[in-house]
């Protein structure tokens, strides 16, 4: 069976240089590459280059794909706006890893899936999640939370992921706002398979996101009273074309550190947070089930009407009926079989209503006698039970 691996790389924060370019091009002879990405797919062979290294020298994000059930997301920040300390309280090996090379902090987030199920448009993802770089970069650690949860999650599609001791392992601050997520925050739990009874099973110890609005005359007057060498040291940094970076390091300086969403709320095992999502599902399909009987329902009642409707119509005129039917059936189409065939049914159905139903059966009979030499009428026949009265209500 031929292989299907997709590569993606962006330069978010300040476009690759040319002598980047070319570097990146000796990798790769066939890969489409601008000032700001590099994209190749390999349907035989593989890419020669190191994701990790290129991240660490080029990159801001990064997404791979392969059809044997690989997704896997990298993200760039600058140390300052990310730290590892706090991303380690989320990692989950090999699921969510972090390090560190130079002034910069990588996110490794990996989902496996070796079912076969092929997610269509994954391809087209990373322009979708690269959204939920500046928000991790302005101190909102829902991405985060989401790529532990949805590696834990793996347990659900394969139980010798992990050790059965982990069932007791606590879950990181749970942040505020998971049930309602951002789109780039959406776009990468779809990502990484995350189940959405589990992420229900989380949010419900997730208080909603406070409403943060920037006050520009706030930010106005903080940026003035900087201190003379960070406003240089700022202004620098833009005139070597960081100003993408600038501009993300100003705004969470100015916001401050924002709550961790650890503050005295309840972190859960994952056994817990597994058995919620599990009682969740059973519920949803409960209920889904309940819906799809009471919708049958209602459309057998609306069925029952409107033949009712339809019987009382042809009880005034059951002779037109049974001319329709003696045409139909000379027509000698199986669709105009079938057709005369209900006709028929409703006939018998006006005749036992009105206690009839002797009648219908000997017209029947005579209808049946003259057409004996046609075997699929007569089987359509049959299998109405037509010669059966018992069945005419």
């Amino acid at each position: 069976m031929s292989t299907y691996q997709y590569y993606e790389f962006l330069a978010v924060d300040r476009p690759l240089t040319a002598q980047q370019q070319a570097e990146v091009r000796t990798l790769s002879t066939r890969a489409r590459i601008t000032a700001t990405s590099f994209t190749n797919e390999y349907h035989w062979g593989d890419f020669h280059g190191d994701p990790r290294i290129m991240m660490e020298r080029y990159y801001d994000a990064h997404l791979y794909l392969a059809n044997w059930g690989t997704h896997r997301i990298m993200i760039r920040l600058p140390r300052t706006l990310l730290d590892l300390k706090t991303v380690q309280r989320y990692t989950v090996e090999p699921h969510l890893t972090a390090w560190t090379a130079g002034d910069h902090l990588i996110l490794d987030l990996t989902s496996e899936d070796d079912s076969g199920d092929w997610v269509e448009g994954a391809e087209d993802s990373l322009s979708a999640i690269v959204g939920a770089r500046a928000e991790l970069a302005a101190g909102d650690p829902r991405a985060l939370y989401l790529a532990w949860l949805a590696g834990y999650g793996t347990w659900e599609r394969d139980e010798d992921v992990f050790g059965d001791d982990e069932e007791d392992t606590l879950e990181p601050p749970v942040p505020a706002g998971l049930g309602s997520l951002t789109a780039p925050q959406r776009a990468l739990a779809d990502f990484l398979r995350l189940d959405a009874d589990l992420l229900t099973s989380a949010a419900q110890a997730s208080p909603p996101l406070a409403a943060a609005r920037d006050d520009p005359r706030a930010l106005a007057g903080w940026i003035r009273d900087l201190p003379a060498g960070d406003k240089e040291s700022f202004l620098l940094q833009v005139a070597h074309g960081d100003g993408a970076r600038v501009q993300l390091e100003l705004l969470r300086r100015f916001r401050g550190t924002p709550d961790s969403g650890g503050n005295g709320r309840p972190r859960r095992t994952v056994a817990q947070l597994l058995d919620t999502a599990a009682e969740i599902r059973q519920e949803r399909r409960r209920q889904e089930q309940a819906a799809r009987a009471e919708g049958e329902a209602r459309r057998a009642r609306e069925r029952a009407l409107a033949r009712e409707k339809r019987l009382d119509a042809l009880a005034g005129d059951q002779e037109t009926a049974w001319a329709r039917v003696d045409a139909l059936i000379d027509g000698r189409r199986p669709s105009d079989y079938d057709a005369a065939v209900e006709i028929l049914e409703d006939l018998r159905a006006v005749a036992a209503r009105a206690g009839h139903s002797t009648e219908f059966t000997q017209r029947f009979a005579l209808l049946r006698q003259r057409h004996a030499r046609k075997p699929s009428l007569v089987a359509r026949f049959d299998r109405a039970g037509l010669a059966d009265t018992s069945t005419g209500q």
